[in-house]
């Protein structure tokens, strides 16, 4: 079951990555918030077994530091 976890996070994340190369008008703050979020919410996912608490907080916890570096 943690294998199905694991190529699930791993998956979504690629989808994700590849989703952001579509937003070419982003600014580079932007573009840190959106990628900080997501592996904020990879991270949490994993980190809490799929918890949706888990992941979302990872995703706000990760869009906040995206968003800060750089600064």
């Amino acid at each position: 079951m943690k294998t199905l976890h694991k190529i699930a996070a791993i998956s979504i994340t690629a989808i994700a990555l590849t989703a952001m190369t579509g937003c070419s008008n982003m600014s580079t703050r932007d573009k840190n918030t959106a990628i900080g979020a997501t592996v904020g919410a990879v991270g949490g996912a994993i980190l809490t077994g799929g918890s949706g608490i888990g992941t979302a907080g990872g995703a706000a916890v990760g869009g906040v530091i995206g968003h800060q570096i750089g600064r």
